[in-house]
Parts: C-alpha cells; structure tokens; sequence
C-alpha cells in the first residue's frame, strides 16, 4: 500500500502531462480499454468504481472512490499487471486524482495556444483548483489569476498560497462573473453540488480555453449549454462524457453542439482532431481510471518496493479531504 505520503512529490506537473500523452496515444491507436463509471448509492454516501487497461503499457487499473455525508471522499486505485492480474500496488488515489485532472487540461493547453503572456479566471478554490492552475502555468506564461469561491476565506487561502508557489498573483474576487470575464483561459473547479450552473457562456466572450472539471455526475451541472455551443470545439477526456456529466447531457438533449465539434483528448493528440486557429475551445474532464493507470505505473515503478511495506503505510493512511470550492 502506498500512501498519499508516499506519493507527495515524486511526479510533477510537466512529467505528469508527459504521462498522459503517452496513454492518450494508446487510446488513440486503440490500444486501451476505459469502462463508464460505475455508480451505487448507500443511504449516507456513494461510490464509484473506473476500470481501464492499457495493453501497450502492460497495465490494468481499477480506482473506486467512496463519499459519506459530512465526511469528505477517500480515494483507492489499484494497479495491476496485465498479463497475469497480479495486484502490485494499491494507492491512496487522492494525489492522483488532482494530480491526473490538473495534466488532462495541460494536455489540451499546449495544443491550445494562447501568444503572449495570459490571465486567467478560476471559479473554485479546493484542490483541484490547484493542480489545474498549476498545470496551465506549466504551460503558458501567466501573468495573472483571478478566483472566486463562495467562501471568502477559502478564496484568500487560494490567492495568498497559489501567488506564492508559483509566483504571479492570484486576486480573490466576490462573484463567479468577475472572476472569469476578460480572461482567455477560464477553469472551472467548483465544489458546488447543484443543477444550477455556476458559469454562464455570456461572461466568456474573451475565452480561448475553457476547462470545465469540478462535476462529474449527471444530476448536476458546472457550465451552462451556451459555455459549449459557442465553442468551436468541445473536447472531453472521456468517450462516455457525454452520458455522464450533467452539462454535457443536457448539450446532447439540446443537440447545441454538433458531432462535427466534439472531439476526445486522444483525438487531439493524435492529430486525427485539429485544434481551430480561432474561436473557444471547450474541455470538459470527467477523468478516467486510464489516466490514473498512466501515474499509478509511474508511481510503481518508482516506488514499487514500497508497495509491500506493511501497514505502516496501508489503508490507514488513505485520505479523507473535505471537498472545498
């Protein structure tokens, strides 16, 4: 069992966007198997289980996610060899999750190219957030951000700690709309939990990127329909997307963006889908149990005399973050 702090540091972002890109290729040439998620409902709480497998690598991963009301979410992936299902580790799949989300945008980002020095505009303030900041800043030269979280404080922590890790400023603002008009690149990473969507498509009429990570699931809704039908091109990292994540189902009951626009991140960076010279592009991340498969390697084949240590490091150690934005 490897623990989340065994797993601190040991992949950075750039590495991290260099990982993904090769599992992408894979996908691309057809090479992987990604499953839909997996969901169950318990009274108090929920889980959901991903499974994908890359034949080029070697690999199979499963990564099950469990929240309790109250409580926050623990993550768990488990890595296995392919050719005999041998179980070489099981991770605490927290690190890897935010870590995986932050490089799926940085795959798109460096295909997306904005010139000049850029701004950008975050509506969420947890730690995806962070990686996703992160991850863009690993790719253009940012000159400023600005981020909104409904919680005051939780929007200053985010400025003050984010200005200093990665040395630009990050400015707190009082609404969803000021944080992200006038920026090229927008990123959505909200906590908020509602069929309502925090981002409206009218604000972002300065938007070349727009990542849209904090919801997954089908009852709810981060973005409006227009924050895609306006795009030129609407990517996704996952080819069930547009079943699972609720703004995205209600694009496809809408029919607002046609499949000549839609792409998959494997498509992009593959070249077999162009990124338009012009015009917004949409990149909405549900992630995938093979984008947690690419780091989980990394991390085994690093640390994978750590994977039998004993209960020193085992499931104990797991992580329950409050889910904050």
């Amino acid at each position: 069992m490897l623990g989340y702090e065994a797993l601190k540091g040991v992949i950075g972002m750039a590495e991290a966007i260099d990982l993904l890109e090769a599992t992408l290729r894979h996908e691309a040439d057809g090479k992987t198997f990604i499953s839909p998620k997996f969901n169950t409902d318990f009274g108090n709480g929920s889980m959901r289980v991903l499974v994908a497998a890359d034949h080029a690598a070697g690999f199979l991963a499963t990564k099950a996610y469990h929240i309790v009301e109250g409580v926050g979410v623990r993550y768990v992936v488990t890595l296995y060899r392919l050719k005999d299902g041998e179980v070489l580790a099981i991770m605490d799949g927290q690190l890897i999750t935010d870590l995986r989300t932050g490089a799926a945008s940085g795959v798109l980002a460096r295909r997306a190219r904005v010139s000049g020095p850029l701004t950008i505009g975050l509506i969420g303030s947890g730690n995806q957030a962070r990686t996703q900041l992160e991850s863009l800043a690993a790719v253009y030269s940012v000159r400023s951000a600005s981020v909104y979280s409904p919680t005051p404080a939780n929007r200053e922590r985010y400025a003050r700690e984010m200005s200093a890790r990665l040395g630009f400023p990050v400015t707190p603002v009082d609404s969803a709309q000021a944080a992200v008009s006038g920026h090229p690149v927008v990123v959505t990473a909200s906590s908020a939990r509602t069929p309502e969507p925090v981002l409206r498509g009218e604000w972002l009429d300065a938007c070349r990127l727009l990542c849209a990570v904090g919801n997954t699931r089908a009852q709810f809704a981060e973005a409006d329909i227009r924050s895609f039908s306006d795009a030129k091109l609407v990517v996704t990292d996952s080819p069930h997307a547009f079943e699972e994540a609720g703004e995205l189902i209600a694009v496809a009951r809408e029919n607002a963006v046609p499949p000549s626009r839609r792409a998959t991140l494997a498509q992009v960076v593959s070249g077999r889908a162009f990124i338009p010279a012009e015009g917004r592009i949409a990149f909405k991340s549900v992630g995938t149990a093979l984008q947690d498969l690419s780091l989980a390697a990394r991390y085994f084949e690093r640390l994978g005399a750590r994977a039998k240590l004993s209960d020193a490091d085992g499931l104990g150690s797991l992580r329950n973050p409050m889910r904050s934005g």
